[in-house]
């Protein structure tokens, strides 16, 4: 999978692919999307991002990114 999903692609992949399950935003079947996800993550609204902040780590550690971000990371928390 390239760094871009397709409207197709983006429809059949299931909720617990996103890191906003719910909204199904923030897409992460693989390690691109992972860092693109971190990198959108400021564009979060404020009272989604513990949630965002958890399923990017989630994420990070199945596809063996590392994830640096003290934002990220402080709400994970």
């Amino acid at each position: 999978m390239n760094d871009r999903l397709n409207t197709e692609e983006r429809k059949e992949l299931p909720d617990g692919e996103f890191g906003l399950p719910g909204r199904r935003e923030y897409p992460m079947p693989d390690a691109a999307h992972v860092r693109a996800a971190e990198a959108y993550f400021r564009y979060c609204p404020e009272e989604l991002r513990h949630e965002l902040a958890v399923n990017i780590l989630k994420f990070a550690d199945r596809y063996g990114v590392d994830v640096e971000s003290p934002v990220i990371r402080a709400y994970a928390e």
